[in-house]
Formats: C-alpha cells, structure tokens, sequence
C-alpha cells in the first residue's frame, strides 16, 4: 500500500502531511515510528492501574504524535479520551467507551501502518 493509499485507509490527512513533511519517503519513516510509540500501551495499562493523571498524559501524548502526522481519525479518538480524562482523579466507567474508540481506530492505523510499501 502507498502512503497515499494508507492514509485514506486509516482516516488521514494526506495533504496535511505532505504540507509539512514534503515527500512519501519522510512520512513514512515517522509513520514507521508510531508503531514503536509506546503512548497507546501507556493509556490503556494506565487506564487499567486507574493512574487518571498517567492515562491523560499517555492520551495528551498520543493525540500530539497523532496530529502531527495528520493522522485524523486516531487525532479524533484521542482528543476525546484526552478530554474525557482531564481533571479525573479517579477512575469511573465513563471513560471505556471512549478507550474502547481510541483501541478501535488504533488498531485500524496500526494495521495501515505495518502494510506500507
């Protein structure tokens, strides 16, 4: 799959990229960097721990990486957690469906990722 083409699978921004980051070959080597990111397997242990403080910044993180590679969709799914954990200092269910979208559109992105060309 082209950068082109894995973008419009996983809810990207081409364009956008391509604005800041000029060619395929560069995007591609930070989309190849996401997957080593460690900012999803933080938010969802975080959550798991009921670390509120810890899980807001794994998700505060995520939606930066997210944004600055225009990847739109997982950006989204993101925010919303990020907001959702802003100020909790303790965990209440409200905040699974929100993980349960940011699990979703990363394993989307993930697997658009690991099929670059």
């Amino acid at each position: 799959m082209t950068v082109e083409e894995c973008y419009e699978k996983m809810g990207g921004d081409y364009a956008d990229v391509t604005s800041r980051l000029r060619t395929d070959e560069r995007i591609k080597r930070f989309l190849l960097k996401v997957v080593d990111d460690a900012s999803f397997n933080n938010l969802c242990e975080n959550i798991a721990a009921h670390n509120m403080e810890e899980a807001f910044r794994a998700a505060h993180t995520l939606k930066g990486v997210c944004s600055n590679l225009s990847l739109t969709m997982l950006q989204c799914s993101a925010s919303e957690i990020t907001e959702a954990l802003r100020g909790k200092t303790e965990y209440s269910a409200d905040i699974e469906p929100y993980l349960a979208r940011v699990k979703e559109d990363y394993a989307v992105t993930m697997d658009c990722i690991k099929n670059l060309d």
